[in-house]
């Protein structure tokens, strides 16, 4: 019997992965969870063989999510399912541990492949992916965020999609205080000064939807 946790803040989606899951020639019992801290409930609760887990969850960034698991529970494997491009986030998810990546509008052919080779103990690479991840290492030259750490990366993606200081901070529970001197690293990282260079940034190096 395998135990899987699909994580996604929305339920049509779940749905249709866990249609496509019923097609798995395995004994499994399948939950679900809407944001981080249900997801971290069902951890607390059960083992789980795979999460499939969105990057973008409305409580947490799904890579503070990966990198809490694999440091807590690494046995556990991890398939990040995204909308977003894989190219600026493949690389970033197997740094943290996941053990596969897949773009959400190419799960419908290729989620039982993945599922079923990360369960085997292997990791799950499309072939572009894998050409992407060659030549990232090819590239001397990595992009600014690349450089930012996963609070900053988080805070730097909230304020991309238009969420205000005060949003930001009762989404993490911080103090806008917080939120401003992350908002400041993140600038300065990224050598920009207003929030508008910071969103011009973000669409033309594609990490937002």
């Amino acid at each position: 019997m395998i135990r899987i946790l699909i994580a996604d803040d929305h339920p049509v989606v779940r749905q249709g992965i866990r249609r496509i899951l019923d097609d798995l020639e395995k004994e499994k019992i399948i939950e679900e969870a809407g944001n981080a801290r249900d997801l971290f409930a069902k951890l607390n609760k059960h083992d789980f063989d795979i999460i499939l887990l969105d990057i973008s969850m409305p409580d947490r960034s799904g890579f503070d999510i990966l990198d809490e698991i694999k440091k807590t529970k690494p046995d556990i494997s991890v398939l990040i399912l995204t909308m977003y491009p894989q190219e600026q986030y493949a690389i970033r998810a197997f740094k943290l541990g996941a053990s596969g990546f897949l773009m959400k509008i190419t799960a419908a052919d290729e989620l039982l492949v993945a599922v079923r080779k990360i369960l085997e103990g292997g990791k799950y690479i499309t072939p572009s992916m894998a050409e992407s991840l060659a030549q990232s290492f090819e590239e001397p030259d990595e992009p600014k965020h690349t450089k930012l750490s996963e609070r900053e990366h988080t805070v730097f993606n909230k304020i991309a999609l238009g969420k205000s200081i005060r949003e930001i901070a009762e989404d993490l529970m911080l103090s806008e205080k917080t939120i401003s001197t992350y908002r400041s690293r993140v600038l300065s990282k990224l050598e920009l000064k207003t929030t508008a260079e910071l969103i011009r940034y973000a669409l033309k190096e594609g990490l937002v939807e």
